[in-house]
C-alpha cells in the first residue's frame, strides 16, 4: 500500500489509504480550478480570514496534531510540538503581511509612470516530504493561498494521516472547496498532474533525484518550479570557538529530528589547534543520547521515520567503511524494537569515498580535521549541496566573513537557527532553487506584471 502510516516505535501498522482513482483525481483538479477562478478575485482581507483561522485552529489543536505526528513519523512529541506551532505561526505571519508583500512597486521610468503589480497564476501543485509533515504544508500554503493562488499536495507516503488532518484543517477554517486539497496519487498521476494544463506551477521539496525529475518535467511544460532538495551542510569550528556554547549546538544540529533535516549540521569541520576537545566532548554528547518511545517527553532520542530509512542509513555507513572511513562511535541498529540507529561519527572521510558526496539523513556525522579557517572554508566548499552552514567563533566579524566565504543559500554564526516565517529558506548548486518564507516565499508562484503610462508619439 503506498500510503501507510506504520509507527516506527514499534513497526505497528496503524492505518492505510487507498490511492485516488483517476476519476478522483480528475474530480479534485476540476474542484481546484473551480475554486481557483473565484479565489484570485478575493481581496486579502478575504483571504486573510481562512488563512488565519487555519492558524488560530492549528495553535489550538497543538497536542492533538503533534500525537499524529509522533505516531506516523517518529518525531519526539516536544519537537513535534514545536512544529506545530511554528507551522501556525507561518500561516498567521503571510496572513498578516501577504497584502504589503505584493503590493504595486512604483518605478521611475525617465518618461510617465509606471508601476510592478502582482497576480496569481492558478492552480500549483506541491510534493512534499515527511520529515516536517505539517511545516512543509504551511509554508506553501500560508504565502501560495495568500497570493490568490490554489494547492493541490501530494504528501508524503508514509505520513497520510498529517496529510488528511492539514487538509481538513483548512476544510475546518471556512476554505472552499478545492482551495487546499490532498492528493493520495501514485507517481505515475503526480506525473500527470505536473503535464496538467490546469497546472501552472510547481514547488517540491526532497531528495536531489526527485528534484530533477519533478523539475525537468515542469520544464518540458514550461511551468516555474521551486526545488528545496538536500544538504551537507558544514558546522566549522574555529580554534577561538567557545567549546562550552559551541557542543550542544553541534549535538541539536545534528541530532534534532533524529538527524533526518536537509538543512542539518552533517560535516563537522574542525580546526586542528581545538579538533581533540571537540571530537571529545561531542562524542560523549552523543553517547549519552538514549533511544525510547518519541510520546515521553523525557525521550532524548527517538527513531528514524521508517525501516527502510534505516537500512539505507545502515548501507550508507557500511558503504563508507568499505572506502576507508572508521567509526569512532556507533554505526549500528539499536537492539531493541523499531527503527533506532545509534548516533554515529564517521573519520578519516577521504574525498574518493562516496560518503564524502553523500548526504546522510539520520544521526550520522563525518568528522573532519582541518589546519585553519582557510582550509575549512575550502572543504566546505568541496560539496555538490549549498543548502546551510554554520561557523563558530567568538569574534563576530571572523564568522561574518567566513559565513560571506561560504556558497550556501544561507550560514549562520554562533547557531543554527534555520528558520524564522519571516527569514527566506532555501539553497543553491544540488540543494535546488528558489526560496520558500519572508517576503521572497511568495513571490515564486505570482506574476510580476510591469504597467506603464507615457504620452508619447509612435515611432515613424
Amino acid at each position: 500500500m503506498a500510503y501507510s502510516s506504520v509507527n516506527p516505535f514499534n513497526g505497528k501498522l496503524l492505518k492505510s489509504f487507498d490511492e485516488l482513482t483517476d476519476k478522483e483525481l480528475e474530480e479534485k483538479l476540476v474542484a481546484a480550478e473551480k475554486c481557483y477562478k473565484t479565489w484570485k478575485h478575493t481581496s486579502y482581507a478575504e483571504r486573510a480570514k481562512i488563512v488565519a483561522n487555519a492558524a488560530k485552529l492549528l495553535g489550538e489543536r497543538v497536542d492533538e496534531f503533534a500525537h499524529t505526528m509522533t505516531l506516523e513519523m517518529g518525531k519526539r512529541i516536544d519537537e513535534a510540538r514545536g512544529e506545530v506551532k511554528f507551522s501556525s505561526d507561518i500561516l498567521a505571519y503571510y496572513a498578516k503581511n501577504a497584502e504589503r508583500f505584493l503590493a504595486p512597486q512604483k518605478l521611475n521610468p525617465t518618461i510617465g509612470d509606471a508601476h510592478m503589480e502582482s497576480s496569481p497564476i492558478g492552480v500549483i501543485f506541491g510534493v512534499e516530504p515527511w520529515n516536517f509533515p505539517y511545516y512543509q504544508l504551511a509554508r506553501v500554503a500560508g504565502p501560495h493561498l495568500m497570493a490568490g493562488n490554489v494547492l493541490v499536495i501530494k504528501h508524503a507516503g508514509c505520513v497520510p494521516q498529517c496529510a488528511i488532518a492539514f487538509e481538513k484543517l483548512f476544510i475546518d477554517a471556512g476554505a472552499p472547496v478545492g482551495l487546499y486539497t490532498n492528493l493520495l496519487i501514485s507517481h505515475a498521476q503526480s506525473d500527470k498532474v505536473v503535464d496538467d494544463d490546469r497546472i501552472k506551477g510547481v514547488a517540491l521539496t526532497g531528495s536531489v533525484d526527485a528534484g530533477r525529475s519533478i523539475a525537468a518535467r515542469a520544464g518540458q511544460n514550461l511551468k516555474p518550479s521551486s526545488m528545496e532538495l538536500g544538504g551537507s551542510d558544514a558546522f566549522i569550528v574555529l580554534e577561538d570557538a567557545d567549546l562550552d556554547h559551541t557542543i550542544p549546538w553541534a549535538v541539536w544540529g545534528r541530532m534534532y529530528n533524529t538527524g533526518q533535516t536537509c538543512c542539518a549540521a552533517k560535516r563537522f569541520i574542525v580546526v586542528d589547534k581545538i579538533a581533540d576537545k571537540f571530537l571529545e566532548r561531542f562524542s560523549a554528547a552523543l553517547g549519552a543520547l538514549e533511544a525510547g518511545d518519541p510520546l515521553d517527553e523525557k525521550t532524548t532520542m527517538g527513531p528514524l521515520s521508517t525501516e527502510s530509512a534505516l537500512v539505507q542509513l545502515l548501507k550508507q555507513v557500511d558503504d563508507a567503511v568499505a572506502h576507508g572511513a572508521r567509526v569512532i562511535l556507533g554505526g549500528k541498529r539499536v537492539v531493541r524494537p523499531g527503527s533506532f540507529m545509534h548516533p554515529t561519527i564517521l573519520i578519516d572521510v577521504a574525498k574518493d569515498n562516496p560518503a564524502f558526496r553523500d548526504e546522510f539523513f539520520g544521526p550520522v556525522a563525518m568528522f573532519f580535521r582541518v589546519k585553519d579557517e582557510d582550509e575549512a572554508i575550502e572543504l566546505a566548499n568541496d560539496s555538490d549541496f549549498g543548502l546551510g552552514g554554520s561557523v563558530f567563533t567568538r569574534d563576530i566579524e571572523r564568522g561574518r566573513r567566513v559565513a560571506s566565504r561560504v556558497n550556501t543559500g544561507m550560514m549562520f554564526i554562533n547557531n543554527i537557527s534555520w528558520s524564522d516565517a519571516e527569514l527566506p529558506f532555501g539553497g543553491v548548486k544540488d540543494s535546488g532553487y528558489g526560496r520558500e518564507l519572508g517576503d521572497m516565499g511568495i513571490q515564486e508562484f505570482v506574476n510580476k506584471k510591469l504597467v506603464r503610462y507615457a504620452k508619447v508619439e509612435a515611432p515613424v
